[in-house]
């Protein structure tokens, strides 16, 4: 197996390690977390630089690799629920979404059909990670005593409800709309896919 679909295997295989941590009550674990949530995401960059630049493009990685980035971002999404940072009805959507719009890219590769990722979707991705890194390190911050004592009045800006839920409520709508135009771009793309296959 080559080196990019090692690295989208270590993906998938550090994001229930990842949830695990950011799960813990330990604020050392929290930690170790965030580190475990950028190695991730970077293995993600590296492995699609290396598949450009020595063209290790396969199916296999094709199809896992950017099922391991939405495995990875939905997870992170989840522990928000979880720990009452983020609605889970938005966070549904964003899951469905992306696994949708995922897994029809996935099919149609199969079937020897092109759909390219848009720049909107890129876009719709970055500010994804963005917002997650801003949360992750500040909920960490939040919760580890040693950085929090001394800057509450910093982590309550950081952490404030209205900014966290308007952000979500704007990055939700950005999502569906991302997918929704997708699915209207390729509206006759996705339906020769469908007609043929039947």
């Amino acid at each position: 197996m080559v080196l990019p679909n090692q690295l989208t295997i270590l993906r998938i295989v550090l994001t229930p390690v990842f949830l695990v941590l950011f799960l813990s009550d330990d604020p050392l674990l929290k930690q170790i977390s965030l580190i475990v949530f950028i190695i991730a995401a970077l293995t993600d960059w590296y492995d699609g630089w290396l598949a450009r630049k020595f063209n290790y493009i396969t199916d296999w990685g094709k199809f896992w690799d950017p099922l391991a980035d939405k495995i990875l971002t939905s997870a992170a999404f989840l522990g928000f629920v979880y720990v009452k940072i983020v609605p889970l009805w938005m966070v549904i959507i964003i899951i469905v979404r992306d696994f949708l719009i995922t897994g029809l890219r996935a099919y149609a590769d199969y079937k020897g059909h092109s759909f390219p990722t848009s720049y909107y979707a890129k876009v719709k991705t970055f500010v994804q990670l963005t917002f997650l890194y801003y949360l992750l390190i500040a909920y960490v911050g939040q919760n580890t005593l040693q950085i929090y004592i001394g800057h509450e009045k910093l982590f309550g800006i950081l952490m404030n409800n209205t900014f966290i839920d308007v952000s979500m409520l704007i990055i939700t709508l950005i999502t569906f709309h991302s997918g929704v135009t997708y699915l209207y771009k390729s509206r006759h793309l996705i339906k020769n896919l469908f007609h043929h296959e039947n």
